[in-house]
């Protein structure tokens, strides 16, 4: 077992080592970082003009709590893992020395500690980019009621929610968010991972992309706008959209707090479990039936 384990982990560590000097790695972090600066900006702005400060992980939570927000983040996705399913110049000698099931594995933990990284690094660069504004205590700031308590938060498009601020604090929220975030990055990536073997590669973006479209076409503000939904079925669709769109179930005020018929975060995170597991299931089934093309050289 400790040698299976072993073999997982180098699997998963030549990867990362892939990222050395790779110009798709660097574009994926530099263009989630302007990402960041582009969401991050209307917060510094409102603060500078409030003369108000913001909890440390405020910025994180305000910008990554909106579906659409999560959708474009999630897109980069695409680019930090454009090289599914990772065959390298390196892989027969894996495949000689382990068998499939372990070398896929081993593409499995890569991308969760892929996707941790770079949600770590979106993470930090939202608290970089509103440094000057910071306070690291675990309450909620001024900033934040201002915007969850007036209409000013509605107005600036920033998704500060009163029952963000009533039900729970900044860094167990925060954290929330993150393995929201992660659960989602995680089935996009497994989706396209089965796909890839599947049907190639670029079937597998394919359904990544519709996946994402999918997302955006429940998103319920959307659909009242292009429906043009009166308040009364607004609801209604909210909750309908809120239970059966993986994009709605990863945004954090699309949840039931006790008082509404959305998921809880308890039933977003087994769903989220349930799908993950039968991808993984089906993407090792489908690596027995996966024919490998080597190129003999790196790309």
């Amino acid at each position: 077992m400790r040698r299976i384990s072993r073999m997982i982990l180098v699997t998963a560590g030549y990867n990362f080592r892939m990222w050395k000097k790779n110009m798709r790695v660097i574009a994926a972090f530099l263009l989630a970082f302007i990402l960041c600066f582009m969401l991050t900006d209307k917060l510094v702005l409102f603060a500078r003009e409030q003369e108000t400060t913001m909890q440390l992980v405020e910025p994180f939570i305000w910008t990554f709590g909106d579906g659409n927000s999560i959708l474009l983040g999630s897109m980069l996705f695409l680019l930090l893992f454009g090289d599914l399913p990772f065959i390298t110049t390196a892989t027969p000698f894996f495949l000689i020395r382990e068998n499939r099931k372990i070398w896929i594995a081993g593409q499995f933990l890569y991308i969760v500690g892929a996707c941790v990284c770079y949600l770590m690094f979106i993470l930090g660069s939202t608290g970089i980019l509103c440094m000057k504004y910071l306070f690291p205590k675990n309450t909620w700031s001024y900033t934040a009621a201002m915007l969850a308590y007036s209409e000013k938060g509605e107005t600036l498009g920033i998704p500060a929610a009163v029952k963000t601020l009533e039900m729970s604090r900044p860094y167990q929220t925060m954290c929330c968010i993150f393995v929201l975030l992660l659960l989602y990055a995680l089935v996009l990536m497994f989706l396209q991972m089965f796909f890839t073997l599947w049907k190639g590669q670029l079937a597998g973006v394919i359904s990544a992309l519709t996946f994402s479209a999918y997302g955006l076409l429940l998103n319920p503000d959307n659909l009242k706008t292009l429906l043009k939904l009166p308040d009364e079925f607004y609801y209604k669709a909210r909750v309908i959209v809120g239970w059966i769109s993986p994009l709605n179930q990863a945004t954090y005020s699309m949840h039931n707090f006790g008082y509404d018929n959305l998921p809880s975060l308890k039933e977003t995170f087994l769903i989220f479990g349930s799908i993950l597991t039968i991808l993984v299931f089906l993407s090792t089934r489908q690596m027995k039936r996966y024919n490998f093309q080597f190129r003999g050289t790196e790309e």
